[in-house]
């Protein structure tokens, strides 16, 4: 197949899912820099620049075009790219996609709604590892811990923006639980990195950041950023308990949930060394800026969730 793929200036050729996300847009900006020839997939008309091809569709049809791919990366939602990619007849040695680390730590929350994402992503991900079987493919799965860089995520990014508004955020004194939050730009990245290591073929992977510290210690270093700068203000959990339900009976802070709320307990840091030992991933420490985290839309409501 490799004769087939390659295009007439020899350029290695990537079919990728999600290039307008908050991960898909530096990881296509590095596959360029990388020197490949990349076809992007877009629900919505875009212009093609150099290097980028790109097709208006979507994941619900298949892939008939007869084009082969050094790669086909995904960067989108995972049950429903396994699913196309199970029924597509699109030809590459290797494929990579991103779930996420909600897989294991929403599968025994209070929430059905939550335990429904991880039961899906679960699923997406065998799909996708036995088709990949199936035909000889090598597959890798990327699962994130709370990415943050792009000001489009809904967990740190709204938490800035619902600071600047009411200039003070609310914190339980139970948010202690550990997190380790990761850039998109480390995703890109790693996406590079594992596609020629051999050792990460049928394997998924944890990507957090380079740094684990507790939750109230992570919003502090948001604030930080922030200008004018916001109140932290720590209240006893039962105290804001009752009044996250107060919130919920008007309508208010529905993207925040108990589940979410119990979770700022937990520690939430997972093992990044068989990532560093395979395909060398080496993520920033958490270092931020405002610029991380302002100027996009709230995608969930004003609400707090965490991915």
């Amino acid at each position: 197949m490799e004769n087939e793929i390659r295009n007439k200036a020899g350029q290695r050729r990537a079919l990728l899912f999600g290039g307008s996300g908050q991960i898909g847009e530096p990881l296509l900006a590095q596959l360029l820099a990388a020197g490949w020839e990349v076809t992007a997939v877009s629900r919505q008309a875009r212009s093609d620049t150099p290097g980028v091809r790109w097709v208006q569709a979507d994941l619900y049809g298949f892939w008939s075009d007869g084009q082969a791919f050094d790669a086909v990366l995904s960067c989108g939602p995972l049950d429903n790219f396994a699913r196309w990619y199970a029924g597509s007849n699109v030809r590459s040695p290797r494929v990579v996609a991103f779930s996420s680390t909600s897989a294991e730590v929403k599968q025994d929350s209070a929430e059905p709604a939550e335990r429904d994402v991880a039961r899906r992503l679960q699923e997406a991900e065998q799909l996708l590892f036995m088709t990949a079987s199936e035909r000889g493919v090598a597959a890798t799965v990327l699962r994130p811990t709370l990415i943050y860089g792009a000001a489009r995520d809904k967990t740190l990014t709204s938490i800035a923006r619902i600071a600047l508004r009411t200039r003070v955020l609310v914190l339980p004194t139970c948010a202690k639980g550990l997190r380790q939050p990761v850039h998109v730009e480390d995703l890109a990245k790693a996406v590079l990195q594992v596609l020629p290591a051999a050792s990460s073929h049928a394997q998924a992977y944890a990507l957090g950041g380079g740094e684990v510290l507790p939750y109230n210690l992570m919003v502090r270093r948001v604030l930080a950023t922030l200008r004018p700068r916001p109140l932290l203000l720590r209240v006893p959990t039962p105290l804001f308990l009752w009044a996250l339900r107060k919130a919920h009976g008007k309508g208010r802070l529905l993207g925040m949930n108990e589940a979410v709320l119990e979770r700022m307990r937990d520690p939430l840091a997972f093992d990044i060394t068989p990532a560093r030992r395979d395909f060398g991933y080496a993520p920033r420490a958490f270092a931020v800026r405002s610029d991380m985290f302002l100027g996009a839309r709230d995608d969930n409501g004003g609400g707090l969730a965490e991915s």
